[in-house]
């Protein structure tokens, strides 16, 4: 039997430490029944590597290693290479690492992966900040949000485009999902997984700490994100870019919820102003306008 179309089998066992409502882990969960037992996970420090329990106990059901922040894609290199020489190129790599451990500490590693083409599906749970060391501000903390670092008006640059980032660098696919659209976040990883060469994957992950919403809107909230326009659900494979699911209802501004409706469940966001208001209308006007046709 399958449960809304996914595979029934789990590839966590119960019993792992994340928050109640976690989107990061809600994604991780769908994400390994898309990748299967013929895995191999690489995890940075982050959210995911603090609720996994300490060694020698771990909820994974296929091998996983967890490394420095900085060094997700360099171990991951490491793996892709010694499985070459064992002849066991059946075997996907992947890099499951945070926003900070993405958009800031991993970059650097990261571009040089997939500047050389190596054979790694690198996948970001963007919750939007450094929630497991106290919520302070990553580089794609969207604009005018409060984090422990940027307490008082919030966030004053923009988030950073890691998926534009990665599709810059001519890699065969580079898609983003959200943890509240599990088929579309499924097929995704189907599809990547059967790739070769470097593969991105930038998922949204509503955080109920970290945003400051309760445990039990995790599913709503992202939702919203994607009605809203703010975020938006793609792919970009062989060059070419492609809206997907919900997205694709929404590319008439008229049909997308108002900014309000989509901000006003976080506390995150309950300084904001009108004119702050109107800048984040702004953003999401000219994201879609500079899509690629």
């Amino acid at each position: 039997m399958e449960i809304l179309g996914l595979p029934e089998e789990e590839y966590l066992y119960p019993g792992f430490g994340s928050c109640p409502g976690c989107g990061s882990f809600l994604a991780l969960r769908h994400t390994l029944k898309a990748l299967g037992r013929k895995t191999i996970l690489v995890i940075p420090a982050g959210c995911t590597a603090a609720t996994t329990g300490l060694f020698p106990k771990s909820p994974f059901k296929i091998p996983m290693f967890e490394t420095a922040f900085e060094t997700t894609a360099s171990l991951a290199s490491g793996i892709i290479a010694a499985l070459k020489i064992k002849n066991k190129e059946d075997i996907v790599v992947v890099g499951w690492a945070g926003d900070g451990g993405t958009s800031d500490i991993g970059i650097q590693a990261l571009s040089g992966v997939a500047e050389r083409g190596e054979n790694l599906l690198y996948i970001c749970y963007d919750n939007e900040a450094y929630m497991n060391t106290g919520i302070q501000c990553s580089g794609t903390t969207p604009f005018g949000a409060i984090t422990k670092t940027t307490p008082i008006r919030g966030k004053k640059q923009y988030k950073k485009d890691m998926p534009s980032i990665m599709a810059a660098h001519q890699i065969p696919y580079v898609a983003t999902a959200c943890s509240s659209y599990p088929h579309d976040l499924f097929q995704k990883i189907s599809k990547a997984r059967k790739k070769k060469g470097t593969r991105y994957i930038h998922i949204l992950c509503p955080c109920p700490p970290g945003w400051q919403f309760d445990m039990d809107k995790t599913v709503e909230i992202g939702k919203l994100a994607v009605r809203s326009g703010i975020w938006i659900l793609y792919e970009i494979e062989n060059g070419l870019f492609k809206l997907t699911g919900e997205s694709c209802n929404v590319v008439d501004p008229s049909k997308r919820i108002s900014v309000k409706e989509y901000i006003k469940f976080q506390g995150r966001f309950r300084h904001l102003t009108e004119k702050q208001i109107e800048t984040l209308r702004k953003l999401i006007d000219n994201r879609w306008r500079d899509l690629p046709s």
